[in-house]
């Protein structure tokens, strides 16, 4: 048995210094649970306790920042435990001006706070955990929906730019009650810095410089992980970005580990396609496996996938993926 710490493992392999052993994580939603604290908190402990991961992303549901606006929304069964939204509030270009900065002692912020809370008290130092924050476009998207939100962008900027501004110095403030509790670093989940979806000069305009505010707001914290969400990405835009972890659908974007890290200063996370997790077999990501450690030579890499594994995903490829880096 290795005396690293999964602190020192993941420092080392950050630093691009050869760990004890590649260092390994997999989240997911848990859909019911995610609406209570204690819930919350009790999924992610077992999933720690089972499977032994070297961080422990707490995942909420993708509703969590916005339900506090009047957000509605259900789990209708989807397999990667995400939420259909039944209501928006915001309905009209107007509606950004009327979004008042969250508390982040009420409502579903603070259920969230209190599921960090319960998880970082059992687990103190021995796992780092990290909180899931979601861009300000994110937000923004389940709030309007895609269509409305860009038109709005497009059309209406003035008042959009408020709404952005009022999402950005909620978040702050949620951040700044979740590093109280010691959380170790943010989850930080981008959607838009894709085509079709805004060019590159929009990206700049409306992503770029909120994902700094908040990416500034963290440079206190060790450990960081930005998500690109999806295929067609503008990975050399985000590659630049102040963060430790860099993750990516690397089997879906065409982007590997091995290029991608030639842009990324830090360690990559994935090499494993969250469906080919999912198929019945073990086989199918195991191959995965051997190619993400050979392509990295088991460096800078935080072995995962690319997406939330799937609430459905056989427990023994699980197992199998866990078990792959102590051979």
């Amino acid at each position: 048995m290795s005396n690293w710490s999964k602190r020192k493992r993941l420092e080392a392999t950050i630093s691009g210094e050869t760990p004890d052993r590649v260092p390994v994580a997999l989240w997911r939603h848990w859909p019911g649970d995610d609406q209570d604290a204690q819930a919350l908190a009790a999924a992610h402990l077992k999933w720690q306790q089972d499977y032994d991961w070297d961080l422990l992303k707490v995942g909420p549901a993708s509703s969590y920042s916005v339900v506090d606006w009047g957000v509605q929304d259900e789990w209708v069964g989807h397999i990667e435990g995400t939420r259909e939204y039944t209501h928006r509030p915001i309905q009209q270009p107007e509606d950004w001006a009327n979004l008042q900065p969250l508390d982040p002692g009420q409502g579903m912020l603070a259920t969230q706070l209190e599921a960090l809370r319960l998880v970082k008290e059992e687990v103190g130092d021995s796992v780092p955990v990290l909180a899931t924050i979601f861009a300000p476009l994110s937000q923004a998207k389940h709030l309007a929906d895609n269509e409305p939100m860009l038109s709005h962008l497009r059309r209406r900027p003035k008042l959009f730019r408020l709404g952005q501004e009022t999402i950005v110095k909620s978040t702050l403030n949620f951040i700044e009650a979740a590093k109280e509790i010691g959380i170790d670093g943010i989850f930080y989940a981008i959607q838009h810095a894709r085509y079709p979806l805004l060019s590159r000069e929009e990206y700049e305009q409306w992503g770029r410089p909120y994902d700094h505010q908040i990416l500034n707001a963290v440079q206190d914290l060790w450990l960081n992980m930005v998500h690109l969400h999806s295929t067609d990405v503008m990975f050399d835009l985000v590659a630049e970005y102040p963060t430790q972890l860099l993750n990516w659908h690397d089997r879906e974007t065409g982007i590997t580990l091995s290029e991608g890290l030639k842009q990324f200063k830090g360690a990559a996370s994935g090499g494993i396609d969250h469906w080919a997790l999912h198929r019945e077999s073990p086989k199918y990501s195991q191959v995965e496996i051997h190619d993400a450690l050979q392509q990295t030579n088991g460096r800078r890499l935080l072995l995962g996938t690319g997406c939330v594994a799937m609430t459905t995903t056989p427990l023994r490829n699980i197992r199998a993926l866990r078990e792959a880096v102590d051979r």
